[in-house]
């Protein structure tokens, strides 16, 4: 029952986060600024984009229900977790409305390690049966991260 009183919880953080994120970012990847810039040549299309947060904002919620839902839990991911849901929703505005690339990339890439330290931490006292769900997050902060900096390098 605790599984799914956090898995919830960590629904409506995540995506309320993505969601304050958006209001930051639209038109995001379509609008003239983004398109005008020299992107990387594995800049997926923007579906790809909504497509990766969902699944993301989906397993990370299942990662937090049962993390959180368990009895015994690391106590730096309920620090870790918060400041993970801050850098993402602080990369938007940085990016997309600030114009800031290079901040934004240091940003991603502290997101990027955030999620590393949460995906670590769970396979030491869990187990990879809980930290596989925090895994597509760190795979697409790869990605994404790789994206960002390509545009501050090549622009």
């Amino acid at each position: 029952m605790k599984f799914w009183k956090y898995f919830f919880i960590c629904l409506l953080v995540n995506f309320g986060g993505l969601a304050l994120g958006a209001a930051w970012t639209d038109p995001g990847t379509t609008s003239e600024w983004y398109t005008s810039l020299n992107q990387a040549p594995w800049t997926p299309p923007g579906w790809v984009f909504g497509a990766a947060w969902t699944l993301i904002g989906v397993t990370f919620s299942i990662w937090g229900g049962l993390v959180f839902g368990s009895r015994v839990y690391e106590a730096e991911l309920r620090l870790l977790y918060p400041i993970s849901v801050l850098l993402n929703v602080v990369w938007n505005p940085l990016f997309f409305w600030l114009h800031a690339k290079a901040t934004a990339g240091v940003v991603i890439v502290l997101l990027g390690f955030t999620i590393y330290a949460i995906t670590d931490i769970t396979r030491k006292g869990f187990g990879w049966r809980y930290a596989i769900f925090s895994v597509p997050y760190f795979l697409w902060l790869i990605i994404a991260t790789s994206l960002n900096w390509y545009t501050v390098i090549m622009n």
